[in-house]
């Protein structure tokens, strides 16, 4: 398996280079993961004239737990150094509506970015590399485009295209683990026991694993894309290999110095 973090540097958010987009584009409605309401296009109260978070050290303190677990896979500083120019919406705020409504459609090209890259580094899935490869032109194509052509794409459509190499490209590596492997596509594991199981290779796509208990659990090239893992205890677990696991999947969760992770990712402050 090749590593391809560098691969994936743009896929990485710089707040430097973001209109503080997250903080302004998404609504949040007050609960255990936001201390207040916030509407969609309202900027929040706590971002600052430089675009920056005036809370951001304390976010977990302050009731915000919410924001931490969030990753825009870059599209935060594509949407406003590219699509928009470089020209944030406080400069011109005619812009700011439509800044708003293209942020959460580029978040998702983006993070189709990030699994394709992560597939195109995987050797035993080789047999679609090619076909990745046109798909990872198309999606990055597509998030050069203007607002306008980037609003009318019907990205569910696009996910579903995509989808179908990342699932045959997870089963080609996950066939390379020996003896049977489990399948929890989409199962309901909210709070489930599965201390120490043994999980390689296992199909975790979109499985809730809410709260459960995954401490020691062996996760070494299971396939987690999609999977909630919020609250989940990843306490000693093998996550060496995991396929599309992504950053915000890990801050969700809760974890210890034992935890083995893919070397694309990094250990949460809070762990």
């Amino acid at each position: 398996m090749r590593d391809t973090s560098a691969d994936r540097e743009d896929l990485q958010a710089d707040c430097a280079s973001c209109f503080g987009l997250c903080c302004v584009a998404l609504p949040f409605a007050r609960s255990a993961d936001f201390a207040v309401d916030k509407p969609a296009g309202k900027p929040c109260a706590n971002l600052r004239p430089d675009f920056r978070c005036g809370i951001h050290a304390q976010l977990r303190d302050k009731g915000y737990s919410g924001c931490t677990v969030f990753d825009c896979f870059g599209a935060g500083q594509k949407v406003s150094q590219v699509t928009f120019g470089g020209t944030d919406w406080r400069q011109a705020p005619e812009t700011a509506r439509s800044m708003s409504e293209v942020f959460p459609v580029m978040r998702q090209l983006h993070e189709l970015l990030w699994y394709v890259t992560e597939a195109l580094g995987l050797a035993p899935a080789r047999p679609v590399h090619k076909e990745l490869r046109r798909a990872l032109a198309r999606v990055e194509g597509l998030t050069r485009g203007d607002a306008e052509s980037i609003l009318a794409l019907d990205v569910n459509a696009l996910r579903g295209e995509v989808n179908v190499l990342l699932l045959r490209a997870s089963e080609l590596v996950r066939a390379q683990v020996p003896g049977r492997k489990k399948n929890h596509r989409g199962a309901d594991l909210i709070g489930a026991r599965l201390s120490g199981a043994d999980l390689r290779g296992a199909s975790l796509r979109g499985a809730l694993l809410v709260a459960a208990d995954l401490g020691g659990a062996d996760l070494r090239d299971a396939d987690l894309i999609g999977a909630d893992l919020r609250d989940a205890d990843l306490a000693g677990a093998d996550l060496t290999g995991a396929l599309f696991l992504t950053q915000a999947q890990l801050n969700a969760a809760r974890g210890d110095a034992a935890t083995t992770l893919p070397a694309a990712l990094s250990r949460p402050a809070h762990w």
